[in-house]
């Protein structure tokens, strides 16, 4: 199982001029590689572009576990909103493949 992580590709507001347009990019990477640090996750491959979207993977744990971690992506501070998971698997053709979930997840 792979939980794919879509973050739109939004400017961050409010950056200098002529800076890195998607910092947020980096702080999810150091977010989940800190998190596959502890065994809590895999980062199953590096993130990319795709269209107006990053997408970011994750696999290694439950479902469940997995879509938390999706969630708490969703809520990291300069993250833009509309953040939504896909849960698929290694074997899918392209992105998007599965079952869409909203995040961030709510509150149990």
């Amino acid at each position: 199982m792979v939980v794919e992580i879509h973050v739109p590709l939004l400017v961050t507001p409010g950056l200098p001029h002529d800076p890195y347009l998607f910092p947020w990019i980096e702080e999810v990477e150091d977010f989940l590689a800190d998190l596959e640090d502890k065994g809590g996750v895999e980062v199953f491959d590096d993130g990319e572009e795709d269209g107006e979207v990053y997408v970011f993977f994750v696999t290694g744990a439950a479902e469940q576990d997995l879509l938390a971690v999706a969630s708490r992506v969703a809520a990291l501070p300069r993250v833009p909103s509309g953040v939504f998971a896909v849960v698929s698997n290694d074997e899918a053709e392209e992105f998007g493949m599965g079952r869409r979930v909203a995040l961030p997840l709510p509150a149990p």
